[in-house]
């Protein structure tokens, strides 16, 4: 079925396989090994179109829910494949729907490796896209990058630890792990980031951490 953009949250409250398979004539795949031309003319080729439109999908619905769950900042790609399917059900024709799956398997891929080129983890590169914000110079880019990586290895790594059980639970520990989350962007954020944009930024990110803490996910738990 569909997603729709009410059940975005729900999608981040999933958890997937690592690595999300279908097999298509007898291979399977991953968003890794796809390749826009090849899919696009054994689509050509297809007896059933329609199943192929399905399959890919299908997919392409799954991988996106996993990788939403890595980052929830990937909302965007959510409203763009619900775009295309939406126009497919408003009567494109399938191979004009098909092409835009494919252009979209090439644009998830590339943002499935998005932290591979930035020279961050997923945790960091998510820590990374809730702290950037526009008009950021190269240099200011990697400091923003800097303080990604400082904040998570603070909260998760080093001593004292911030990030207790229950954390959350206590208004105590609650205004400790705030202390530190402002504490440490405001040594490595940019100068450019006024006090307006710091605090939307510290609680971004601290807002992160108390729903990660609530579901028991990743670092926050």
């Amino acid at each position: 079925m569909a997603p729709s953009l009410s059940s975005t949250r729900g999608w981040k409250c999933k958890e997937f396989e690592a690595q999300y398979q279908i097999v298509q004539r007898g291979k399977a795949w991953d968003l890794s090994k796809v390749n826009v031309e090849k899919l696009r003319e054994e689509f050509k080729q297809a007896p059933f179109k329609n199943i192929q439109i399905a399959d890919l999908q299908a997919f392409l619905q799954r991988k996106l829910a996993e990788m939403l769950a890595q980052n929830s900042t990937r909302t965007d790609f959510l409203q763009r494949l619900q775009n295309v399917i939406d126009a497919y059900n408003s009567g494109a024709t399938s191979t004009e729907n098909y092409y835009e799956l494919t252009a979209y398997a090439q644009a998830l891929k590339e943002e499935a490796e998005r932290h591979i080129r930035e020279g961050l983890t997923e945790d960091e590169l998510e820590l990374f896209d809730l702290l950037k914000k526009q008009s950021l110079t190269q240099d200011e880019i990697q400091r923003v990058k800097l303080a990604a990586k400082h904040l998570l290895k603070r909260l998760v790594e080093e001593q004292p630890k911030v990030l207790i059980q229950n954390w959350h639970q206590s208004a105590q520990t609650q205004k400790q792990v705030r202390a530190e989350i402002e504490r440490v962007l405001d040594a490595d954020l940019p100068d450019s980031y006024d006090r307006t944009t710091f605090k939307q930024k510290c609680d971004n990110v601290y807002d992160l951490a108390v729903e990660y803490a609530m579901r028991g996910k990743k670092w926050a738990a």
